[in-house]
């Protein structure tokens, strides 16, 4: 329990960690539901979004095509992503590194401190982020870890780009001097 309690781990353990669960999603995907896909987190936004368009237009997600061929339902991603925020919502206030805070201050320093200003910018990124990531044909963690534990060319050239993309982009947005 003491390890739990710790403001920040070993990145050696939690690389190991990390390893186990790639070998257990795998054996878990393959062998006990027999899929084809690994860990990966992009589709669940996408069937997220449809979940909640069909409260408002259930017509329209019944016959659009891409929900038909990505099926709008809970599954074992959702619960994955779920568990990703649970986990570092938990973690963050059993490390006692959790504080509530709207406008960070790298943002505050280079935009102000308007909440609603950050809310739209973050928005906008996930948006942006979201797109590429189905346009890549997976998220960063799909790419990351599941392709790159495959040895899969795409996925070390997407990873590549993913972070080239992210460094240029925090580069443009925040100057060179950004910590």
């Amino acid at each position: 329990m003491s390890l739990l309690r710790k403001a920040s781990w070993s990145p050696y353990v939690a690389g190991a960690l990390v390893g186990i669960l790639a070998v257990l999603s795998v054996v878990v995907t393959t062998v006990v539901l027999d899929k084809g896909k690994y860990l990966g987190a992009s589709t669940t936004f996408v069937r997220a979004s449809g979940l909640i368009e069909q409260v408002v237009a259930p017509q329209h997600v019944a016959e659009n095509a891409y929900f038909q061929s990505k099926k709008v339902k809970v599954d074992w991603q959702m619960l994955f992503v779920i568990g990703i925020f649970a986990g570092a919502l938990v973690s963050s206030r059993l490390g006692g590194s959790a504080k509530h805070e709207t406008v960070p201050p790298i943002w505050r320093e280079r935009f102000g401190d308007s909440a609603l200003k950050r809310g739209v910018g973050s928005f906008i990124g996930g948006a942006i982020l979201l797109f590429g990531a189905r346009m890549a044909g997976g998220c960063p963690s799909g790419h990351g870890m599941s392709g790159n534990m495959q040895l899969s060319v795409s996925s070390l050239l997407a990873l590549v780009f993913f972070m080239v993309g992210g460094i240029l982009t925090a580069r443009l947005i925040y100057g060179k001097g950004g910590q």
